[in-house]
């Protein structure tokens, strides 16, 4: 794997509870591909999020540390957002209107004071995985990334937390997130669903409640809860 990973500037440093439990997928010709196509593309554009962040989510938050999974769609696109961890950016970076929606529905349901930072690395840290389902994207090309392997990649991770894990809570925020509901086994799980944060969605996502109803189930089956202020 870190040939492949080294041909186009990414770290192959990937915790190695990711490594064991998707060894299958590195090895799948898919993936070769996706390698080979990202070479191309950095050859041609910009890509984001920087190389050594494209698997940070997967760094931040072990196989076996997880407790909650929330999905996003692409990293973000401009220049300086994206870190590797959905719906987050880089301390010092102007919060995205998402983000924004995503601290006032966790103001209203927790109290937790608006952060003055994106940075989410305290809930990756905490357990919370913050998953993409594609893991890069040109510059200023949202969903360019989209159907070149990333998806069959990341849906073998959904499904990998789903089979060989016990109790955790799935947030899908949004149709595509809810797309991939068929992959969890809802009785081993919470399944959480909501609009997405967007202010462009329809409403439905401000007083969904998901993190205290997070913490309530985790507490329920005797795993602590997550610190979600910020």
């Amino acid at each position: 794997m870190s040939e492949l990973l080294n041909n186009v500037e990414i770290n192959p440093r990937i915790d190695e509870t990711w490594k064991k439990v998707l060894f299958n997928e590195f090895q799948n010709d898919y993936f070769k591909k996706l390698k080979l196509f990202l070479q191309k593309e950095k050859e041609q554009y910009e890509i984001y999020p920087p190389g050594s962040r494209i698997f940070a989510a997967y760094n931040y938050t072990p196989f076996d540390k997880v407790k909650a999974v929330i999905l996003g769609q692409d990293p973000y696109h401009n220049p300086g957002e994206a870190n590797g961890l959905c719906f987050s950016v880089n301390d010092g970076v102007k919060i995205p209107p998402s983000l924004q929606n995503i601290f006032k529905e966790l103001h209203n349901d927790l109290g937790c004071p608006i952060p003055k930072s994106g940075n989410l690395e305290k809930w990756a840290l905490q357990g919370v995985f913050l998953l993409n389902t594609s893991l890069t994207v040109r510059k200023n090309q949202p969903g360019s990334h989209r159907d070149i392997g990333w998806e069959k990649f990341t849906d073998a991770t959904i499904k990998v937390i789903s089979d060989l894990k016990e109790n955790v809570v799935f947030m899908l925020w949004g149709r595509w997130a809810m797309s991939k509901m068929d992959l969890i086994d809802k009785n081993k799980h919470l399944v959480l669903t909501a609009s997405h944060p967007s202010p462009l969605a329809r409403t439905g996502f401000l007083g969904c409640k998901h993190f205290s109803k997070a913490n309530e189930y985790l507490q329920s089956k005797g795993i602590s809860p997550i610190n979600w202020c910020l």
